[in-house]
């Protein structure tokens, strides 16, 4: 049987949100490293399935503990848990996400959040010059079907240097190029999610194929590696 998302997380989560001080986190410390434990238990078992079709460089369980020195937010605590796992560089590109929250509002990420400025440019030169193969891809019925549209961050007309009645413009005007899906919380405990999240991780791979021969290439296609 697979690993599982115990309720349990779920309703400490809900319980937190509710008591989110450092009093009441405290009492209930060791609560939360057992179902801590329980989590990182279910990312290994997820790090091992990913690691039969892709190469995963680091798997980072993310620490529920928030960074409030320049928050307006000060409360101490995520009401989240989530864990990572990034491709093996510089080969392969992107990374996966897995959040956890209760109340319907857990989700699998996928793509590049933050892609520095040399791979921001050459993505966007990439659609300039050719859209047709990123959008074959992004628009298939199956892929759709599983991740959606693109989301992500973009300027409000054109980047420096674009042309902003370009036919790509939609796709060039983007700093992240990201993916997501939604679970409730009845599908994040049921015994089948890691295969759901794990098959929902192999579907995006023609798209990370496609990225990561754009990142290790230059506009002529010749290796930068």
């Amino acid at each position: 049987m697979n690993p599982t998302i115990p309720q349990e997380v779920l309703s400490f989560l809900n319980e937190l949100e509710k008591n989110n001080n450092r009093d009441w986190f405290n009492e209930r410390k060791s609560e939360f490293k057992s179902l801590k434990n329980e989590v990182k238990f279910f990312s290994n078992a997820l790090l091992t399935e990913l690691n039969k079709h892709d190469k995963i460089e680091k798997m980072k369980l993310f620490r529920i503990y928030r960074d409030v020195r320049f928050s307006k937010n000060k409360m101490p605590y995520k009401t989240h848990i989530a864990t990572s796992f990034r491709r093996l560089k510089p080969e392969l590109r992107g990374g996966y996400y897995v959040h956890i929250k209760p109340n319907n509002e857990s989700f699998i990420a996928t793509g590049f959040w933050d892609p520095n400025k040399d791979d921001l440019m050459r993505i966007r030169k990439e659609f300039e010059l050719d859209h047709s193969e990123i959008r074959e891809i992004i628009e298939d019925k199956t892929f759709k079907s599983i991740w959606g549209a693109m989301e992500g961050d973009e300027v409000k007309t054109a980047p420096r240097g674009f042309d902003k009645d370009h036919e790509a413009i939609d796709l060039i005007k983007k700093k992240q190029f990201v993916f997501t899906k939604n679970f409730t919380d009845k599908e994040v405990v049921h015994p089948d999610f890691l295969n759901q999240v794990n098959s929902a991780f192999m579907a995006i791979r023609p798209y990370f194929d496609y990225m990561s021969d754009v990142l290790t290439t230059d506009l002529n296609g010749v290796s930068l590696l």
